[in-house]
């Protein structure tokens, strides 16, 4: 009877067939890229932080439709209140309401010089992600705005898909508690 025994070899990666030499390679290369996401929210941007109102002007009236924003800022979250009035009947009345209706939009903002980006997904009034189909947009939100800051509690948007500039003022400032993932 021949007994077999098993010799050590501390290199015994050396054997391996290239293709494990390949896969242990891109692993530890890759690996160190992984990071856990943070357990808090993001502080956002101080000035930014509260609830703001579009100011209406005259030359709004004369309009054949226009919008106001009422904007609330929470940390690196924003909610939008989109109002729409129009004199032109778009659909259904059930749901333009004899040319005024709502939308809302909710997610996360990014501060990058002079252009503010806001990237969330449509919801209704009381937060909740908005099913795809019904009367008015859903899924995904995206706004990139140029912004100006004219006093302390009023900035100037210009939105890079339109060429009519807005003010909005500051209704009421918060500061920013942020709240855990």
């Amino acid at each position: 009877m021949v007994k077999h025994t098993t010799i050590f070899r501390p290199c015994s990666f050396v054997f391996l067939s290239k293709a494990s030499l390949l896969l242990i390679a891109t692993l530890c290369l890759l690996l160190p890229a992984c990071t856990f996401n943070p357990a808090l929210q993001g502080k956002g941007v101080e000035a930014l932080q509260g609830d703001w109102q579009q100011d209406t002007t005259a030359l709004q009236k004369k309009l054949v439709s226009y919008t106001l924003y009422h904007y609330k800022f929470d940390c690196d979250s924003f909610f939008v209140q989109i109002k729409t009035f129009s004199k032109v009947n778009y659909g259904d009345d059930t749901c333009m309401r004899a040319g005024h209706w709502a939308e809302y939009a909710k997610g996360a903002y990014v501060l990058r010089h002079d252009t503010l980006r806001l990237q969330g997904l449509f919801c209704t009034a009381n937060y909740q992600y908005k099913n795809e189909g019904g009367c008015f947009r859903s899924g995904y939100y995206d706004e990139h705005f140029k912004i100006v800051k004219k006093t302390g509690a009023a900035y100037q948007f210009t939105s890079t898909a339109s060429v009519t500039p807005f003010t909005i003022h500051l209704e009421k400032k918060n500061t920013c508690n942020p709240k855990a993932l």
